[in-house]
Order: structure tokens, then C-alpha cells, then sequence
């Protein structure tokens, strides 16, 4: 009952509501009350006044009274904006704020969706409840800090990923998850990024840096116009990143292409592929696909956009050579920098970017591996499942989006 009167309601609920309404102007919180608590014993045709009781009953300082009314608007009318907004200023009164954060956070969930415009008043109530709720996080967050210090697991006591669940949960991160978009493999779990010493054959990688390091220099001293754009437009497929297909600021350099040595290239780094062999590392080998083994090249000021990869069967290996400072690479919520001979690796299905804000050229080794939940019997099967849709037609030959 939006006016102080509507044309379809009987007379005398009419004038019941016109007199609430003049009462309420007025503040005369037991005269409004008499006439909705009377236009609410009406019946059909005419509808209950719950919202105006309920306000009438917050004036006149009764709040058991405003609770059942309230309950009544919403139990007929859930997603109602100003009924959830007054619950929860009730449950904030009593002293609740949980309750108060549940009703406060499903209005403005409705008010997102919105198709229509609010009306402003509506809209400035929003915005307090949003300063209500900023100033409930950080007592929310105070008081959870200090019961978990006193059961011995502050900051410094707690593993890294019951840290980040606090983050979430504190509204300073948000979750990602896998988001192939070409090949989902179930039941894997959601890690955006894997850590070194899970990976026996890292070190010997990492070890030959330096002599990676070298072969790259000598490289660019002879052909610093060796390096392509990343991402190249590809006839049989549309072109669906147009902004980066052909970027010159992210190249690469590629080692092994589509299951194969690339000729005239992967001769230039034999110290760099004896390294990847003698690790025995995981690489896939899967018909005209994989390995896929190159150098990636991010110039100053180049920024690669947020994206996912396309099949979370693997994981992404970064091995940085040439880091100047102000690079840095972010997945899901997890941003880390680079350091020179230690490798970085991730799930590429899960949201990631990378950044160049430095003044010289960033350049890592790029590999894939097979990730290290799946037994043997299954990366033999999805060998075969990724030979079997290559054999279907031309495909794209790799898969490093």
C-alpha cells in the first residue's frame, strides 16, 4: 500500500488508511496503529497494511509488535526491500547482529537485480545498511581475530589455506574455480597454485637456470626479432580475443610445438631440453599436441588480461629467467612474483593474469605437466581421449590458452 489511498479499496478502508497515514505525519504512533491494525482485519479484496504497521509500531516503540507484522509482510511478500531492511534493523536493535547481516545482505542481493530505478529514499536506506555492514565486518573479523588467539591459532599459528578461508570469509578475497573451456576433468581439487617442494623433479629444472639463462641471452644477442606474438590468428577458428591476437608486447619462443621439436629452434637450447629430459618431469605426450615447451616474452607496461585456460588435466609451469622488478602474475586470488631459477605452478583453468610494470622485459620457460592427482591409467586414457578429438579434424595443435 504504496499512497495514502487507493481508488480500489471500499470507503471506510479508505478513510482507515488515510487516517493511518495522517497519523503517522503527525507521529501520532498509537492513533496509526489503531487504524492499520483495523484495515488489516479487513480481508480480500483489501490487502494488509503490514509494512505501515510495522512502521507505525517502530514509532511507537513496540518492537514485538513491529517483528509480527514484519514476519507477516515477509512470510506474503519475501523479497520486500523495506521489510528485510527494518528485520534486520530489529535484529541489530536486540543486539544480533548475524541475523541483522543475513536480512541486511539478502535486501541488497534483491536490490542488485533490480530492473526498475529505487526511489531515493529507498536507495539512501541501502546505503546505510551497506556502512552497517562494512562496520559489523570489521567487528565481525575483531572478534573472531581474538577468540582464535586466544585458542593459540592467530596469524601466525594457522596454515595457509585455513588463512585464506578466513580471507573469503572476511570479504578480502573471493573464490575461484576451474573454468576450462574446452575440457573439464571431474573430482580434481581447486588449487590455484601448487608449491615447489611437492615435485621431486624440480630441482634438477631449477638447477639448470643459469645455463637456460645463457642459451636465452645468446638467443636474443643474435635475434631479438625471434620471438612471435603469443597468440596468432588461426584460419579453420574464429577469432574470439581479438584485442591479443598478434600483441607484439607477449611473444614467444616455441622449443617443442604440437609433439614436436621445432626445427631450427630447439636445437639453439640443448642444455635447456637436457634439463626437462633428465628431471624426468611429467610433460604430456599427446600425439600433434603435446609437449608444448617455450619461452614467454612480456614487455614494460604489457598486461595479459584475466582468462582460463582450456582443459584443468594439467598443470602450467613457470621457470623464470629474466625478471626485472614490477612483475608480478596473479590466479584466482593468489598474486606472486617471479624469482629467477624458481618455478611457479598452477591450475591455468582458474582465472590468471600477468602484468609487466617494470621498465625491462620479463621472460619465463613455459612447460606443461600432467597434474599429479591423475594415476597412470588415466593419463594413458586421456591421452587417448585428446588423440581421438585431434583424429576428428584439424584441430588447433596445442592447447595453451
Amino acid at each position: 500500500m504504496a499512497s495514502a489511498a487507493s481508488p480500489t479499496l471500499p470507503p471506510e478502508a479508505d478513510a482507515l488508511l488515510r487516517a493511518g497515514v495522517a497519523a503517522m505525519q503527525r507521529r501520532d504512533a498509537a492513533a496509526a496503529r489503531a487504524a492499520f491494525e483495523r484495515l488489516a482485519g479487513f480481508g480480500p479484496p483489501v490487502p494488509p497494511p503490514w509494512l505501515l504497521l510495522a512502521q507505525a509500531c517502530r514509532l511507537g516503540g513496540d518492537g514485538n509488535a513491529e517483528a509480527r507484522a514484519l514476519d507477516a509482510l515477509l512470510a506474503a511478500e519475501p523479497r520486500d526491500l523495506r521489510g528485510l531492511v527494518m528485520r534486520g534493523d530489529l535484529h541489530a536493535r536486540a543486539g544480533d547482529p548475524r541475523a541483522m547481516t543475513s536480512f541486511y545482505q539478502a535486501a541488497l542481493k534483491i536490490a542488485a537485480g533490480a530492473t526498475a530505478p529505487l526511489p531515493p529514499a529507498l536507495t539512501a536506506e541501502l546505503d546505510r545498511v551497506r556502512h552497517v555492514l562494512a562496520q559489523a565486518s570489521l567487528g565481525y573479523r575483531d572478534h573472531l581475530e581474538r577468540a582464535l588467539a586466544a585458542r593459540g591459532v592467530g596469524p601466525r599459528g594457522r596454515s595457509a589455506r585455513v588463512q585464506e578461508s578466513l580471507d573469503i570469509l572476511y570479504g578480502e578475497k573471493q573464490p575461484y574455480f576451474q573454468a576450462p573451456t574446452s575440457f573439464f576433468f571431474p573430482q580434481l581439487p581447486q588449487r590455484q597454485f601448487y608449491e615447489r617442494e611437492e615435485f621431486a623433479w624440480l630441482p634438477t629444472v631449477e638447477a639448470a637456470a643459469p645455463a637456460m639463462r645463457e642459451e636465452l641471452e645468446a638467443l636474443l644477442t643474435a635475434d631479438d626479432a625471434a620471438f612471435t606474438p603469443y597468440l596468432e590468428a588461426t584460419p579453420n577458428r574464429p577469432v574470439m580475443q581479438a584485442h591479443r591476437v598478434g600483441d607484439p608486447s607477449w611473444t614467444a619462443y616455441h622449443l617443442w610445438r604440437r609433439g614436436a621439436p621445432v626445427p631450427g629452434h630447439a636445437e639453439r637450447f640443448p642444455r635447456t631440453l637436457e634439463a626437462l629430459r633428465a628431471s624426468g618431469a611429467p610433460l604430456p605426450r599427446i600425439g600433434a599436441r603435446s609437449p608444448m615447451i617455450l619461452f614467454s616474452s612480456l614487455r614494460p607496461g604489457a598486461h595479459i588480461p584475466p582468462h582460463s585456460g582450456m582443459l584443468n588435466s594439467r598443470l602450467i609451469v613457470h621457470l623464470p629467467l629474466i625478471v626485472p622488478p614490477g612483475c608480478a602474475f596473479r590466479v584466482g586470488n593468489d598474486v606472486r612474483s617471479w624469482e629467477f631459477g624458481r618455478a611457479l605452478l598452477f591450475d591455468d583453468t582458474i582465472e590468471h593474469e600477468a602484468w609487466n610494470r617494470g621498465s625491462e622485459t620479463r621472460v619465463i620457460l613455459l612447460f606443461e605437466i600432467w597434474r599429479p592427482e591423475l594415476s597412470g591409467a588415466e593419463r594413458d586414457e586421456l591421452t587417448a581421449v585428446f588423440e581421438a578429438i585431434e583424429s576428428y579434424g584439424p584441430g588447433l595443435g596445442e592447447y595453451d590458452g
